[in-house]
């Protein structure tokens, strides 16, 4: 990786993570040596953690991202996702650097998406099965978790937008998709200063069955049982059981039954292929 940056004539410094939270560390820890670029070798956990920690300094950084991992939404912004490692770096080193916008959520920020109910419930189980490798690595936990799972009901209140009831799931996008290629939100723009919330109602097994294909396409949002509206900020309660959230496909469980999400215009300096 190293010598397809030289060779590109960039001068590099590797930092290897040894720990979760590491990530955020180190991209502090090279924006402080007078790093101009920040280059993620990994999936979409560590572009979090990356991001989070140039967003804690308010750095100029520009963030790029050769993807390596299972998921790689992130990457799919950026326009070096389903590229080779050397062919992503090829790519980098040419980009154009935009200011994307970033949702806050439980005092950290997701530069992808963010979720409640389902979603979060997937990356439960999905922790607990870590020999599955690629696109099994969602799909096997997602039919998993359904059998199992019982929709909260969820109070969501934004501008222009009320709504209470058990809810299979609440995903807030920045991009276009979360969990590898699922597409809650085709016509989300990580630069329009809104987020794409994407509410999916209690379904029965079949017409979450029929669901599954149609999210992969994007083209769920016609369903009865799906909302889609985009907002700068709402909030989110959950009156009989503590929220559960996903931020970026990481799990939080912060114990509170009322959560505030807001999005935060043009923070995060990135690098996107031409």
């Amino acid at each position: 990786m190293c010598r397809a940056f030289r060779a590109q004539g960039w001068a590099v410094d590797v930092l290897r993570t040894e720990r979760p939270g590491h990530a955020a560390d180190l991209a502090v820890q090279a924006v402080g040596e007078g790093a101009r670029h920040v280059v993620v070798v990994g999936g979409d956990g560590t572009v979090h953690e990356v991001a989070n920690g140039l967003l804690r300094v308010d750095a100029d950084a520009a963030l790029g991202v050769v993807p390596v991992g299972s998921g790689n939404d992130f990457a799919k912004l950026l326009g070096v996702y389903d590229h080779s490692p050397a062919d992503a770096v090829a790519r980098i080193v040419t980009a154009r650097s935009r200011r994307f916008d970033v949702g806050r959520i439980l005092d950290e920020w997701f530069v992808n998406s963010a979720g409640f109910g389902f979603g979060p419930a997937v990356v439960r189980t999905r922790n607990r099965m870590t020999a599955l490798r690629g696109f099994l690595s969602y799909l096997v936990p997602i039919v998993r978790t359904f059998f199992a799972f019982q929709p909260p009901l969820l109070d969501l209140a934004a501008p222009g937008f009320r709504e209470r009831g058990y809810m299979m799931m609440v995903e807030v996008c920045n991009g276009t998709t979360a969990g590898g290629s699922y597409r809650f939100a085709p016509d989300a723009d990580p630069t329009d200063g809104k987020l794409d919330v994407c509410l999916i109602r209690r379904v029965s097994l079949p017409r979450f069955l029929i669901a599954i294909p149609r999210v992969l396409l994007g083209t769920h949002t016609t369903m009865p049982e799906v909302a889609l509206f985009r907002t700068a900020k709402f909030v989110i309660r959950s009156p009989e059981e503590p929220l559960v959230v996903h931020v970026d496909g990481e799990l939080r469980e912060p114990g509170t039954r009322e959560c505030r999400v807001e999005l935060e215009r043009a923070r995060l300096n990135v690098l996107v292929a031409r």
